[in-house]
């Protein structure tokens, strides 16, 4: 029955790509769709691209953790990614793309402040750094499979990967923008089944919401911070950082300045047909993250109740969790020093045995949704659904995650074989008229190597990260964050600041760039680790220490790129008044 059900789904799939490559005629057509787009379809184009895997089974299971604190980021999707998207941002790109001929977000702002090096620039960071935020999709949508079809990891992201590449390349956006509506769709009615079947298995809203309060925190995640799930971490703990720079408002934010989205603008053919829009996306992103949210906050109560608990005991001041099945804990490297009095020769990884009268406290707490996922955020969503649920909602699921991943990567893939075949390989090359009348078939090339790109990360993230790394939510924030600091200043000053020159553009987008990347590689602590370079060159994991180690580059980039462009842009050249004219032509109408 699944694979039935699979098997049509992907029938539809196919036969809307195909329609997407039928009626795609140029370029125009293949990169944005021909300007003519239903509302509609615009609006669930937009939210199914916006929504992934990273919000359902990223952040929907990071909600599992940190609780109903993320719904600060469900008012942020609708009120900053949709409400001022659209009306305050969205008008002047369609009006403003239209005037400059503009088919991608590097080109509008290349075409604004008159400088090809911006639209370069642009594109490279694109191809660069938007394949991690695709990446983590594809580990979302992967994993799932992997779970789902008991099939090896690699085989599931070959797979499914192959299946995306295939309508994107042939279909170009009309065929993304066709499968979108119809895969936000079934996102839709996915997630409204969720949510009633989730309240329905726990005895309704109000008892489920007072047992999530109720529950207790256990002390590793105490210790952070946790105050529990219907309450925010404690202010200026560990928790409360991730939580609000990095996840909150690292996504919440840098949504204005997605490249992805940002071309969604382009492809209506007047400022009424965002405003139809408008609804539909605030509706959709509510289904979508708020019920991926809560739900994701409260399978801790379902779990606490249909798992066994999990042990852990107080030692020399540690909280330590006890091996299922023994009386042993084993140290690790965080809690070290309080046994080096105890024990002089211990080491990370060694084991304490309990039955030999070492004082000790134990409680016993309940299993959590990380618990019972084992340890892998990622997994809390389809560990809840696969024991909670009835089996077709399990197929139903299945269809809502695939469609969820399927809507993102597509848009993804257009948006950096774009990048690196429009914005970035025809500006260099000599011969622009043979370069335009190749577009379709440079933009194809281009999309054709970012899906290599994006799949050789998709095997190697989940190796460079542990397990309750949360990968999806924090690759989404870091890619969210880097396009905030770098793009989003030069995006409002082309939308709205008249004086602002080309080379306040550039040095903004550089140093916004720079601050970032610094940060990302320097200073925040899991992103650090990974990487490894500062230790390589410093000798230490990060240049500096806590709470710094945990603040979204987004929070530091943002306003030194902002500040910067103001500050050049008042002691250089403006750009002509006939030009200026020319961008800003029927702005408001």
């Amino acid at each position: 029955m699944t694979i039935f059900w699979v098997f049509v789904y992907l029938i539809i799939v196919a036969f809307l790509g195909y329609l997407g490559y039928r009626h795609t005629k140029g370029a125009s057509d293949y990169l944005v769709a021909g300007r003519k787009v239903h509302p509609f379809i615009m609006a669930l184009s937009y939210g199914a691209t916006f929504i992934s895997t990273s919000a359902i089974v990223g952040f929907g299971g990071a909600a599992g953790v940190f609780g109903m604190g993320l719904l600060y980021l469900t008012f942020l999707n609708i009120f900053v990614g949709i409400l001022i998207a659209f009306i305050v941002f969205g008008k002047r790109t369609r009006r403003m793309g239209y005037h400059l001929d503009s088919h991608t977000f590097p080109e509008l702002l290349g075409r604004r402040f008159q400088s090809p090096f911006i639209q370069k620039f642009a594109g490279i960071v694109i191809f660069l750094f938007m394949p991690l935020y695709t990446a983590v999709v594809l580990i979302g949508a992967a994993k799932y499979i992997e779970q789902q079809f008991a099939i090896e990891y690699v085989t599931a992201l070959i797979f499914f990967t192959l299946i995306v590449a295939v309508y994107v390349i042939m279909g170009g956006l009309k065929g993304v923008m066709y499968t979108d509506a119809f895969q936000g769709s079934i996102m839709a009615i996915g997630m409204l089944s969720l949510i009633i079947f989730t309240y329905y298995n726990l005895g309704g809203i109000i008892k489920s919401h007072v047992d999530l309060t109720a529950l207790t925190p256990p002390p590793p995640l105490a210790a952070k911070g946790h105050m529990g799930w219907t309450s925010m971490p404690a202010l200026g703990s560990d928790f409360w950082w991730t939580l609000v720079s990095t996840i909150i408002m690292g996504v919440g934010i840098g949504v204005l300045a997605q490249p992805q989205l940002v071309v969604r603008f382009m492809t209506v053919k007047s400022n009424r047909e965002l405003n139809r829009a408008v609804a539909i996306g605030g509706i959709f992103i509510l289904l979508m993250t708020g019920v991926a949210f809560t739900s994701g906050a409260l399978s801790n109560v379902w779990f606490t109740k249909n798992e066994k608990g999990i042990k852990y005991c107080e030692i020399s001041g540690a909280i330590l969790e006890i091996c299922p099945g023994k009386k042993i804990v084993k140290i690790d490297e965080k809690n070290i020093e309080k046994f080096k009095p105890q024990y002089k020769d211990i080491k990370p990884g060694d084991e304490i045995d309990l039955h030999k009268d070492v004082p000790h406290k134990e409680t016993t707490k309940g299993s959590l949704s990380i618990v019972a996922a084992g340890g892998v955020v990622e997994n809390i969503i389809p560990q809840f659904v696969k024991q909670s649920m009835p089996h077709w909602f399990s197929i139903l699921f299945m269809l809502t995650l695939l469609a969820a991943a399927m809507s993102t990567l597509s848009s993804q893939f257009h948006a950096m074989g774009t990048a690196i075949g429009r914005d970035f390989y025809m500006q260099i090359i000599k011969d622009k008229k043979a370069a335009e009348e190749r577009s379709v078939f440079i933009n194809k090339m281009g999309i054709g190597v970012t899906i290599l790109v994006s799949v050789v990360l998709a095997y190697f993230l989940p190796v460079i990260y542990s397990k309750g790394e949360a990968i999806i939510a924090r690759g989404t924030s870091i890619f969210f964050g880097l396009c905030a600091g770098t793009f989003l200043p030069a995006y409002i000053s082309a939308l709205y600041l008249k004086r602002i020159t080309k080379a306040g553009v550039v040095a903004g987008m550089l140093s916004g760039f720079t601050v970032a990347f610094f940060w990302l590689v320097f200073v925040l602590e899991k992103e650090a680790m990974a990487i490894g370079l500062c230790q390589a060159l410093f000798g230490k994991p990060t240049l500096l220490s806590s709470p710094w180690t945990m603040i979204d580059p987004m929070f530091i980039s943002f306003p030194t790129s902002l500040i910067v462009t103001l500050v050049v842009s008042l002691f250089t050249q403006k750009l002509s008044e006939n030009h200026i004219k020319h961008c800003f032509q029927g702005i408001g109408k």
